[in-house]
């Protein structure tokens, strides 16, 4: 008879789903934010939205903390070090990203530079770093 090991396998498979999840659900939201980012700056926008005062306000917070707790954890909270100050890495290289990206929106002709945009959008990077700190 050949006996099997089914706890050591169901262990591996749970850490594998562990690990993977998280990945998935990166793709599919970095897939979503490309998208939206394509959309808005080809002015192809659902016209609804339009009708709804300031819609892009929660628009911003809502998925810039989604981008930054996704990536957060992803890169498992690790910082760098910079002027003896430890940084977490993707707040550093998201928060970098979003202001370029708002400077550009500025030459955009379907976009426009907006600081209460970019204010939202830090307030929704905090939002998901502190969500993603809290954990463990």
């Amino acid at each position: 008879m050949h006996a099997t090991k089914t706890s050591g396998n169901h262990s591996l498979n749970s850490m594998t789903k562990t690990r993977t999840l998280p990945w998935i659900s990166t793709i599919i939201f970095a897939a979503l934010f490309v998208v939206i980012l394509v959309m808005a700056y080809t002015g192809n926008l659902p016209a609804e939205l339009q009708a709804i005062p300031n819609y892009d306000k929660p628009g911003h917070i809502i998925l810039y903390s989604v981008a930054a707790y996704l990536g957060h954890r992803i890169l498992q909270k690790r910082r760098i070090r910079f002027l003896r100050m430890l940084i977490p890495l993707w707040i550093l290289i998201f928060g970098t990203f979003t202001v370029v990206e708002e400077v550009i929106q500025g030459f955009s002709p379907n976009r426009s530079l907006d600081a209460l945009d970019l204010v939202c959008s830090g307030l929704g990077i905090a939002l998901g770093y502190w969500l993603a700190e809290r954990e463990d």
